[in-house]
């Protein structure tokens, strides 16, 4: 599915609490490229794979925001498929797996006339990054800002620190003159206006740190017993992802 000039979108049928509709794989290509980029190929799902490869044509890399399994899983069978490199932070990712395939501040990939610049983003894990088209506007967020509801930051995957220093980034450089119309998420839909969803991102983040720390002070120490008193509005079956984004917080909230 067209959804700019320059990306195209093939969700993978894996919806769930943490996924929302199901993993967002991003197809990048010029308008008169021949080769594409494709952006977090998605979970191990043959058929969704399937989908991409013929949805892409030429692949000339593949780019990951994160290692988690739902954007990574399916990253080296699909670079086998395609006969293409992939590109990730975490080496273990990386296709071949010398130190020139990583992703790093300042890296540009440019393939056909497309170029998309690499801007590390980490928090949500400490190998995160997003992807940024300056030609169309858009900046590839993969689990950094989702397309509904707000991204998990969980112990030992994530660090709040670094996670709202991220955010920080990303709302000041969706306010530059580069001109950020859009984000193209990991999950859910895409977001129109970016820089009123940072802003909610870092006003909800402060504010459950907020309640964290009232919850300590009236005697709530543990992280179960903070989950249960601070997330006692949200889905028990989410409470075990709130309990490693509390410890997160704790991490945060203790630091010297």
């Amino acid at each position: 599915m067209n959804v700019t000039e320059y990306a195209s979108l093939v969700r993978a049928d894996n919806p769930g609490p943490m996924t929302l509709d199901g993993t967002n794989t991003w197809i990048l290509r010029a308008p008169d490229g021949e080769r594409s980029v494709v952006v977090d190929p998605g979970p191990l799902l043959e058929d969704h794979l399937r989908a991409v490869l013929d949805e892409s044509g030429q692949v000339a890399v593949v780019l990951l925001t994160h290692k988690h399994p739902d954007h990574s899983e399916g990253a080296a069978w699909f670079a086998n498929q395609a006969s293409c490199g992939v590109r990730a932070v975490d080496p273990a990712f990386r296709i071949p797996t010398d130190h020139a395939h990583g992703l790093a501040e300042g890296d540009v990939i440019t393939v056909d006339g497309l170029r998309v610049e690499v801007l590390p983003t980490p928090g949500h894990t400490l190998d995160s990054v997003c992807f940024w088209l300056p030609q169309d506007g858009s900046l590839l967020t993969g689990d950094t800002v989702l397309g509904r509801g707000t991204s998990v930051v969980a112990h030992p995957d994530g660090a709040l620190g670094p996670y709202l220093d991220s955010l920080e980034r990303l709302r000041a450089f969706a306010n530059t003159p580069a001109g950020v119309l859009r984000l193209l998420p990991g999950h859910g839909p895409v977001v129109d206006d970016p820089t009123g969803v940072l802003t909610y991102y870092l006003d909800h983040r402060r504010e459950r740190l907020d309640q964290v720390r009232t919850a300590i002070a009236e005697g709530h120490t543990t992280p179960e017993s903070i989950v249960e008193h601070v997330y006692a509005d949200v889905d028990k079956t989410l409470w075990p992802a709130a309990e490693r984004s509390v410890r997160a917080q704790l991490d945060y909230l203790t630091q010297p």
